[in-house]
């Protein structure tokens, strides 16, 4: 029988469910439009892949090591609204009454806790344990392998695509683990990393197919065709090795939880049902009832 993880990049489903949803005020006036979005996905992931351990992994608000190496990191990301962030400590509430394990580390993003509990939990060797990380950031593709998947929301909330190594390949052009040296060489304007200048995906595609990696790019540039191509890549070495720290997701992060400690167990308690009640989410309430329903997604794995 398959045991699943399930990982869930807290912030980037917050941010769908706040932007997705109109305002909704809890009886007491707080605007809860982002938590009532966040926990109606929440119900239907355990009723959709029935995860055996679940964890939901949160950035701080304090720099990252990314924010040392590089001042510019993050530089053109507009502030998170003050409506969305006061509404992390209920979303935090919420998952300790449910008994639902979450993570922060400073110093650190919610991708390196993911990227570091994916590879330890790989590591330990769990017969038939599938890896489910539930994000809107394609930057994770970079950790799907043949035990990992991504799953993210396509529309609205309630579906999504599920990630594998064929679909990054089919997506992107490149493997899973090309993906860190893709985003070296194109750079990021969201999280405002330079990569090459004058190098795009298209071309980014075509140095990785040929040559594998950054590193053998750079050992055969004598062997680039394009003579403004191959100059443009001798100019922009420096950035591209940059972007490409930047862009790769740790995984060795000192974390102080093992996965018996995600054991998703007695979540569906009378103090969850009397938050839910307290925010004036009725409908959760009533879901409450549902979340053993399987799913398509339950099919897919």
């Amino acid at each position: 029988m398959m045991s699943k993880l399930v990982v869930i990049d807290g912030h980037a489903i917050l941010y769908r469910a706040y932007h997705a949803l109109p305002l909704l005020s809890a009886p007491n006036g707080r605007l809860v439009n982002a938590v009532y979005g966040f926990c109606r996905m929440l119900l239907k992931i355990i009723a959709d892949f029935k995860p055996r351990y679940l964890l939901i992994a949160f950035d701080t608000p304090k720099p990252t090591f990314r924010h040392k190496k590089f001042i510019g990191y993050q530089i053109k990301r507009p502030k998170m609204d003050k409506e969305l962030s006061e509404q992390i400590v209920i979303v935090q509430e919420v998952l300790r009454v449910m008994k639902v394990k979450f993570l922060t580390k400073e110093g650190y993003e919610a991708d390196d806790i993911i990227g570091t509990l994916s590879v330890r939990s790989q590591k330990l060797k769990i017969k038939n344990l599938k890896i489910i990380v539930v994000t809107g950031d394609r930057d994770l593709m970079q950790l799907v392998n043949k035990q990992t998947n991504l799953f993210i929301p396509i529309k609205g909330l309630s579906n999504g695509q599920v990630v594998d190594e064929k679909y990054v390949e089919k997506d992107l052009g490149v493997r899973p683990d090309q993906v860190v040296d893709y985003k070296a060489l194109m750079g990021d304007n969201s999280d405002n990393y330079p990569g090459v200048a004058g190098v795009g995906p298209k071309t980014a595609v075509k140095l990785l197919q040929k040559f594998g990696s950054l590193d053998n790019i750079y050992c055969s540039l004598d062997k680039i065709e394009s003579a403004s191509l191959a100059a443009k890549l001798k100019k922009g070495k420096k950035a591209a090795y940059l972007s490409q720290d930047l862009a790769k997701i740790r995984c060795d992060v000192p974390l102080k939880v093992e996965i018996k400690d995600l054991r998703l167990e007695d979540w569906r308690n009378e103090a969850t049902v009397e938050i839910f009640k307290n925010l004036g989410f009725r409908s959760l309430v009533r879901e409450l009832e549902n979340t053993g329903d399987s799913s398509k997604q339950e099919k897919l794995f």
